[in-house]
């Protein structure tokens, strides 16, 4: 839906809206430390079962940052402020030592569910004192609780004037910090390739987004640590990262969400190895995993022998794996050129057209992938300054396709001397204008006349449409 919103869409934006509120202000988002636990158990999103997952985190995370980027919310917006709680939690709680991310943090402590998260109206008033009663209303403590005699935190008035959101801020501050001196439930440490694939992609595009170098920090942290333990120099994936120590054959999915995370981290870094990387994961996609009928088996072909061979074709909690290789693959082959790609994403496509309009919300990524499959997909090409892509001019020219979501458009720049060498062939035969920072908008690799001013690339995108 958001997708729609960005193409100029505006019949989605209500139940984005209340969707994303109602979920922002229920139990189950951790209103202090700023995770979402795994889901509810009531109707109002007040009670949940307290587990907190990498996967919900990593794809709500970027959701959040999305709907910031489209709905055009003020600087510091609610949004805005969601995903960045969201993801300062996966940084405070949920990174290892090596830098990827854990999978999981228990629902209970000590036995008991949501021991750690739950609060008594006598400790808040203890902590907070005077700003007790303020913090009380806004979040729903009353002395006889809203669960089993206690209560768990939710926002059940509506935000106040700035002032106010401050002195709230900082009582949500002062409780967790109250409560990291609880016992905290057990966090299982295990790595897995295709969760932290979702969260390196949350993790770029909040930097890049957000322009913030330490969530950019991270993705490359995180990266590297799965990448390096994980994807051996043959191409093979394996599955879980834990203790120095790689398990279990890697799936579709730890193949298709990985290669999401990468090529999200390329466009926010323009590191070519993430690109490399990526194509390497989705090629191995299309040589083991491609089914001759159209989309992808969920096991390798040497994979380890099953009474039947899995194709679950479903989005569920994750994205299937089929959904997401078909978006990994549509957006190299706007890249590439490539019509093997494409031919592959239209095939997978094929396969699941029948389902999509009737049950949409079992096919929620391949949504995305035939968004983008229909959309007129703006590719652009920038060839940087002297000094790369990082210097004052580029960054400028940049702006209008760095610092905003465009859900329909591929980023590749390199430096003037280094675009003959570039793997990426959306480049190849890219000058500089007068020896300008320079940017090329093109579809199907037919280009428009170059630009060297970011009012200029804006004006090119703007004339495109939708």
């Amino acid at each position: 839906l958001l997708r729609r919103m960005a193409s100029g869409v505006k019949a989605p934006d209500a139940v984005v809206r209340f969707t994303l509120d109602k979920m922002a202000d229920g139990g189950i988002h951790d209103q202090l430390g700023g995770g979402f636990h795994r889901y509810a158990t009531d109707a109002h999103w007040l009670v949940p079962h307290f587990e907190q997952m990498l996967y919900d985190n990593a794809q709500l995370a970027r959701v959040y940052l999305h709907a910031w980027a489209v709905t055009g919310e003020a600087d510091g917006g609610r949004y805005r402020e969601v995903a960045r709680g969201v993801l300062d939690y996966l940084l405070r709680e949920m990174r290892t030592a090596d830098g990827a991310f854990a999978a999981s943090q228990d629902a209970d402590t000590g036995g008991i569910e949501g021991l750690t998260f739950t609060w008594r109206a006598a400790e808040v008033r203890e902590v907070l004192g005077d700003a007790a009663p303020a913090f009380s209303a806004a979040y729903g403590v009353t002395d006889d609780g809203n669960w089993e005699g206690v209560t768990i935190l939710s926002r059940v008035l509506p935000r106040g004037d700035d002032a106010g959101e401050a002195s709230l801020a900082a009582s949500r501050a002062r409780l967790l910090e109250r409560r990291m001196t609880r016992p905290q439930p057990a966090r299982d440490d295990k790595a897995l390739a295709a969760w932290n694939g979702l969260a390196i992609a949350a993790f770029a595009e909040a930097g890049r987004l957000f322009g913030e170098e330490r969530y950019t920090a991270a993705a490359v942290a995180a990266a590297e640590a799965i990448t390096e333990g994980l994807l051996a120099p043959d191409g093979v994936l394996r599955r879980s990262w834990k203790d120095g120590r790689a398990v279990g054959q890697g799936v579709l999915e730890d193949h298709a969400h990985l290669a999401e995370g990468l090529l999200a981290l390329y466009e926010t870094t323009f590191d070519e190895r993430w690109f490399v990387r990526a194509l390497a994961l989705t090629d191995r996609i299309l040589d083991r995993f491609a089914d001759p009928a159209g989309g992808f088996f969920d096991t390798a072909d040497d994979h380890e022998q099953l009474i039947t061979r899995p194709k679950d074709v479903q989005d569920n909690a994750v994205p299937s794996g089929g959904a997401m290789a078909t978006t990994v693959l549509l957006r190299l082959a706007a890249w590439t050129g490539e019509a093997r790609y494409r031919e592959a994403a239209d095939r997978a496509l094929a396969s699941v057209t029948p389902y999509l309009a009737r049950y949409p919300t079992g096919f929620a990524q391949w949504l995305v992938a035939a968004t983008f499959a229909t959309a007129e997909v703006d590719e652009v090409a920038v060839v940087a300054g002297a000094a790369g892509v990082d210097d004052e001019a580029t960054l400028e020219l940049l702006s209008p396709v760095w610092t905003r979501w465009r859900p329909n458009q591929v980023l590749a720049a390199a430096p003037a001397d280094a675009v003959d060498a570039s793997a990426i062939p959306l480049l190849a035969d890219r000058v500089a204008i007068d020896g300008r920072p320079t940017a090329y908008v093109c579809r199907h690799f037919a280009c428009r006349l170059p630009v060297t001013t970011g009012a200029a690339l804006e004006a090119q995108l703007g004339s495109r449409g939708g």
